[in-house]
């Protein structure tokens, strides 16, 4: 895998951080410049922490771990779910579940139910019950689609979390931080990078950073995981 020049990473927006008012006193060495108000991100140490966060999440993949994809935030819902299914590893992009490290085994049998009554309906299992019942069955299939469809083959805490946004997902970090779990995910200028044991400086707003970023950690994966492959061959 190749990473971006510095020329891509403008042409996506990567640069861009937040409006001065709203920096973090931390992220004061990774910001080049000011403009216009609005503080912007050096590249040269973004490209730094990118190869850092890349090569770890290689490395999780090539030893048989887990990466969980987390962004919840509009404009990153979908990128988050289709770079995480193109890579094999799970994904949350509706909502934060409670406890989802803390009290992992409740979420497992949330997730096992889910599996199951899929398959049931897949089967047509579900079809000697009343049309009523039926509709209570889609509901509740469709409920827990929301909050675990992405998570239906995670048997365990993951290795790592990949975040989108760490304010947005400041319960998720939190869990992760409690558990020992990996945090990589976007470091704006309004966060506090110490919260993250692989930051990457990025715009963690701009559809075009949001794609740049979490393509290149999919694409990482996919890398860890094809050695893992050879070496089995």
């Amino acid at each position: 895998m190749n990473l971006p020049s510095v020329l891509d990473l403008l042409k996506a927006g990567v640069h861009f951080g937040h409006q001065k008012s709203r920096w973090h006193p931390k992220m004061k060495d990774q910001i080049f410049t000011e403009r216009g108000g609005v503080h912007i991100i050096d590249l040269d140490k973004t490209l730094e922490k990118l190869e850092i966060a890349t090569d770890f999440a290689r490395e999780v993949a090539q030893n048989g771990g887990v990466v969980l994809f987390v962004g919840t935030k509009k404009q990153g819902q979908e990128i988050i779910k289709k770079d995480a299914i193109s890579c094999g590893m799970p994904f949350i992009n509706e909502k934060w579940i409670g406890g989802m490290f803390t009290n992992f085994p409740n979420v497992g049998k949330l997730i096992r139910k889910y599996r199951d009554l899929k398959e049931k309906k897949e089967a047509g299992a579900l079809l000697k019950y009343t049309k009523k019942e039926q509709v209570e069955f889609d509901k509740e299939i469709d409920k827990l689609q929301r909050f675990v469809g992405g998570l239906v083959e995670l048997k365990k805490i993951p290795e790592a979390i990949f975040v989108l946004d760490v304010k947005k997902e400041k319960t998720a970090v939190s869990e992760a931080r409690k558990k020992g779990v990996k945090i990589i995910g976007f470091c704006d200028t309004n966060i506090n990078p110490d919260l993250l044991d692989y930051p990457i400086f990025a715009n963690d707003d701009a559809v075009k950073s949001i794609e740049l970023i979490t393509g290149l950690m999919a694409e990482a994966i996919k890398e860890g995981k094809s050695k893992t492959e050879v070496a089995k061959a």
